[in-house]
C-alpha cells in the first residue's frame, strides 16, 4: 500500500496501542498501560500511515530454534491491502534460520495464515489460561 512505512521499534504510546487493539475488538486494548510494557518482545515490526499506527506484529523467541508470533493486528480500514502479509513476511525473514515459527490463530484467520505459509496442525491444539475475553 502506498504511503505505509514499516518500522522496527518497541516504542508506542498507550493511545496508539489502545486505538489499534480496540479497532480490531481485542480486549487487551482496555489495558494499554500493560501493552506499552508488553512491547518489549524480542521482535516488533509496525506499519504506519504518517503518524498513525495501523498495524503491528510481535514475536518472542528462544534465541535459536523457535519463534512465537504473539500479536498481528491491522486496523480494519487497512486490511486486505497487503499490510498483514508484509508484517508476517518481515517476521519470516527475521527468523529465517529458526527451525519453527508458531502462531496461534483464531479460526476465522486460519486461511490468512495458511496464505502466508503456515500449516494447521492435525495433532495439537492451543490451550490458554486467560483473563481476556477476545
Amino acid at each position: 500500500m502506498d504511503g505505509i512505512v514499516y518500522k522496527n521499534t518497541h516504542n508506542f504510546s498507550k493511545k496508539e496501542l489502545e486505538e489499534l487493539f480496540l479497532s480490531v475488538e481485542w480486549s487487551s486494548g482496555h489495558f494499554s498501560d500493560k501493552l506499552v510494557i508488553a512491547m518489549n518482545f524480542n521482535t516488533v515490526f509496525s506499519a504506519w500511515d504518517g503518524d498513525e499506527l495501523v498495524g503491528l506484529v510481535s514475536a518472542m523467541d528462544d534465541g535459536i530454534m523457535n519463534a512465537y508470533v504473539h500479536y498481528l493486528l491491522v486496523k480494519p480500514e487497512y486490511q486486505l491491502k497487503g499490510i498483514g502479509k508484509e508484517l508476517i513476511n518481515r517476521i519470516k525473514l527475521h527468523y529465517k534460520d529458526y527451525m519453527r515459527i508458531v502462531v496461534v490463530a483464531y479460526d476465522a484467520e486460519t486461511k490468512f495464515y495458511e496464505y502466508c505459509g503456515f500449516e494447521k496442525s492435525d495433532d495439537s491444539s492451543p490451550m490458554f489460561i486467560t483473563k481476556l475475553w477476545t
